[in-house]
């Protein structure tokens, strides 16, 4: 899986496919139209969404395969490489990308917030699973899409375009927020990990080697996404991921406070706080005083 292709634009792509270019900037993909290929690492400059339909290869993102089978979706921002592993073999693609250039939704309420479309950072084993309902929807989203693509432009054209992706997008959402309670066997045990990772992250010299444990830290000893890991961590304690890892800094700066031979600089610079006042700032946020007037107060 060596040879890179690099396709930065929407027609390099469809040139690669045998599908026709309709509209410079945005393309629902028939892959069953592509010639049968081997295993090959792509580059995409846009926004890809791949539904796969049969089993034709496995699709891989560093070094970790994707949890993708029959009747999944998986996201891919601009700038992202993955690779089609057909373990040697030539296989004939199947099923559909929807592929769309950021130039398309500059200007446009979509593109003023997808990065709230979190799932575009998602990595392996973070695909989206379809029922049969749902991935109809899709394939209703792709066709209203395609029927703009294939109507003469109009001045119409570009927001009602725009529109089925955001609609799609949305549908998206919803049906990860089902994902993350139906395939709750698959992130099960994820919170009492992090929870772990934390507690033993404090009880090493990790603090003052790397400072505090950032989101993008902590999902990648899960072995996550930061995006996933992140609308994960969400969903099980109404709390982001950033505000646990603070909750737990606090909580382990409550027990040290109490240490009297440890000012609250070295009390700081041991939980991995690069400048003392930042975390005065953090705890005087959180728990109402300052470590100085907690320590006073609360000390038997």
């Amino acid at each position: 899986m060596d040879t890179l292709r690099r396709f930065e634009t929407i027609s390099d792509y469809n040139a690669f496919n045998n599908n026709e270019t309709l509209h410079p900037l945005v393309s629902v993909v028939d892959l069953s139209k592509a010639a049968p290929r081997q295993s090959s690492r792509l580059y995409f400059g846009f926004y890809t969404v791949f539904l796969k339909d049969v089993k034709c290869g496995d699709l891989v993102y560093g070094r970790a395969t994707y949890d993708y089978q029959e009747g999944t979706l998986v996201f891919l921002a601009p700038g992202q490489v993955v690779g089609i592993n057909s373990n040697g073999e030539t296989y004939q693609p199947k099923g559909y990308a929807l592929v769309f250039h950021p130039d398309l939704i500059h200007g446009t309420a979509l593109g003023r917030h997808i990065q709230e479309y979190t799932f575009f950072g998602y990595q392996s084993f973070e695909a989206l699973h379809l029922s049969s309902r749902e991935r109809d929807m899709v394939l209703d989203c792709f066709a209203k899409i395609q029927y703009e693509l294939e109507h003469a432009i109009d001045k119409h054209s570009k927001r009602l375009i725009v529109s089925n992706i955001e609609l799609f997008l949305n549908y998206c959402t919803r049906f990860y927020d089902r994902q993350f309670i139906t395939r709750n066997h698959v992130h099960e045990g994820v919170l009492e990990r992090f929870e772990h990772l934390l507690n033993t992250f404090f009880q090493t010299d990790k603090p003052q080697l790397i400072g505090l444990p950032s989101v993008a830290y902590c999902a990648g000893e899960l072995n996550l996404s930061a995006n996933y890991f992140g609308d994960l961590i969400k969903k099980e304690t109404g709390k982001t991921a950033q505000e646990y890892i603070q909750a737990k800094v606090i909580d382990v700066a409550k027990e040290r406070i109490f240490d009297q031979s440890k000012s609250v600089s070295q009390i700081a610079y041991d939980l991995g706080f690069k400048y003392t006042q930042h975390f005065i700032r953090l705890f005087k946020q959180r728990v109402g005083e300052s470590p100085n007037e907690y320590r006073t107060t609360h000390s038997n």
